[in-house]
């Protein structure tokens, strides 16, 4: 039950979040946006600093979640890698379209959330260098050093207009070069659902 309560409370600083952004936000407005009193959310949270830690550490968790189910399905070593990427560029995505203040969540240098982006780009990154010890790579492309083109990839992707068209084409060609298989003609590395869509 707790746990369910706090989930409110940081669904309600999201809220607030995309409204007002994490400095003009204050532990009244989430008050406000739950319907209870400033008393009721200090149960929950130490202060409005600590609802936006647990809320970016709540979309971070979860967005590698995703990426860990991706590495680990029994599917070809191409849409696994296109899963893992895609998790990174949805969080992303979801943030820039909720608000323009949703994306302090997702700033590295922030005093806030650093700490949490920064654990989340390694997790991420150790995750695809796993992939790629695992699939195996290209000559002389190391599974750290095919992990870092993947990130690269995707942050580049992060501001384009059709970023979710562009990534299953963009892991396609990526998978070719840094796996070094080619997939065999006529055939593609992603599932035909997976091209050009999302």
């Amino acid at each position: 039950m707790a746990t369910d309560r706090l989930d409110e409370v940081l669904d309600a600083a999201y809220d607030c979040l995309k409204r007002y952004g994490a400095r003009r936000t204050t532990m009244d407005d989430i008050a406000a946006a739950m319907g209870v009193s400033r008393s009721a959310v200090y149960q929950y949270v130490r202060n409005k600093d600590d609802a936006f830690r647990r809320l970016a550490g709540r979309l971070h968790e979860q967005a590698l979640l995703r990426a860990r189910q991706a590495a680990g399905a029994d599917a070809p070593y191409g849409e696994r890698l296109h899963g893992v990427l895609a998790a990174k560029l949805d969080l992303v995505l979801q943030l820039a379209g909720d608000s323009p203040h949703a994306t302090e969540l997702l700033d590295g240098k922030a005093r806030l959330f650093g700490e949490i982006c920064t654990t989340f780009g390694s997790d991420l990154r150790d995750l695809l260098t796993a992939l790629f010890t695992e699939a195996g790579t290209a000559p002389g492309v190391e599974p750290a050093e095919a992990a870092d083109i993947c990130v690269a990839l995707v942050v580049g992707l992060e501001p384009m207009p059709r970023a979710r068209e562009l990534l299953a084409p963009a892991t396609a060609a990526l998978a070719t070069g840094l796996l070094g298989a080619a997939p065999p003609p006529g055939t593609h590395p992603l599932p035909p659902t997976d091209r050009g869509t999302s």
